[in-house]
């Protein structure tokens, strides 16, 4: 597996990214500090997340119980407050690439893949609740760049179902063991040794703890990646900002990683009872784009793929095209067994 220039395995110092996601607030300048302060603490990438808010949410959706926890009350106005526009992200691309990091993507939504492919990203990954958007997973291997996946609140039947819909680029693979959890109360490190048992692949680790010693006891359990969040300030308002580091905890993070023995371990991958809401919530199901007359034929056209995942999922997308509505369904909402004959 290779980032770039970058080697990442067993025998290579584990990959470092710092996960700027949303902690810029919606201010490119600030993503452009965050991508600074990367660099100088010694990671090897930063990490944004791209996405539009109507592509994302249905009117379904509903805040985890972290972004409540941090103040947010409606889900749609906290992502609109927090995107930034294609021309932004560029810059920030640019800017990893002058300090020589690179730069890798969240992708939310299979519509928005060829957009991502003009960035010149490093490589792309996916949110753990994609790990059912089989659409979105193979959009993203048709690139040809480099896929990290996360597998937060997953079963690991869940993690090698995926896998196996990308079995064809598991050369340029990696999977997350992670929590989804903010913070998470649990490492959970047992994980990393089982997906890697069950899957073949290289793992790494998502860390949502609050401790700074976390990346190097991965790479202790045999993570060959790590990514964790940076922060201009742990207590700014916002949804992931409480479980961040700021630039001087991720220096030591970065140490900790650097000095840490890679080992492995045995272990086991499970949901855990902290990540149940957010696996709901935050997983996209097939959803109407418009309202759908009792008795139509739906085709392609009639669904789309959003949050949350309180319906069909998004993996099983194929199998609702070509079904008869049972009933009349309201349009930009999550698609269940009931609305189809």
């Amino acid at each position: 597996m290779r980032i770039g220039e970058r080697e990442i395995g067993l025998q290579h110092p584990a990959y470092v990214i710092a996960e700027i996601g949303v902690n810029h607030d919606g201010e490119v300048s600030r993503a452009l500090e965050l991508t600074d302060a990367a660099a100088e603490a010694g990671a090897d990438a930063v990490k944004l997340q791209f996405f539009e808010t109507d592509r994302l949410m249905s009117r379904a959706a509903k805040l985890a119980a972290y972004q409540k926890a941090a103040g947010e009350t409606d889900p749609i106005a906290m992502l609109r407050r927090l995107e930034l526009t294609l021309d932004e992200m560029a810059l920030v691309v640019e800017r990893a690439h002058a300090r020589g990091i690179h730069a890798i993507v969240t992708v939310f939504s299979t519509e928005l893949v060829d957009a991502a492919e003009t960035l010149g990203w490093d490589a792309y990954k996916t949110a753990s609740p994609d790990i059912v958007n089989r659409p979105l997973l193979e959009a993203l291997a048709a690139t040809g760049k480099p896929m990290i996946v996360s597998t937060g609140a997953s079963t690991l039947d869940e993690v090698v179902r995926a896998v196996g819909w990308l079995e064809s680029v598991r050369d340029r693979l990696v999977a997350l063991q992670c929590v989804s959890s903010y913070p998470a109360p649990d490492a959970a490190l047992g994980g990393i040794g089982a997906i890697g048992k069950a899957t073949g692949l290289l793992v790494g680790y998502s860390d949502h703890t609050r401790r700074v010693e976390t990346g190097a006891e991965a790479v202790g359990a045999g993570a060959v990646m790590l990514e964790r969040h940076i922060t201009y300030d742990p207590r700014a308002a916002g949804p992931d900002h409480a479980a961040s580091l700021d630039p001087g905890g991720f220096v030591r993070y970065v140490r900790g990683v650097r000095a840490a023995v890679r080992g492995s371990s045995e272990g086991r991958k499970a949901v855990l009872d902290c990540e149940r809401d957010i696996r709901a919530l935050s997983r996209q199901s097939v959803v109407s784009v418009d309202r759908i007359v009792a008795g139509s034929v739906i085709d392609r056209g009639h669904l789309t793929i959003k949050r949350p995942g309180t319906g069909i999922l998004a993996y099983r997308l194929d199998e609702v095209i070509g079904r008869t509505a049972a009933r009349d369904i309201e349009g930009d909402v999550p698609i269940v067994e009931e609305d189809l004959a």
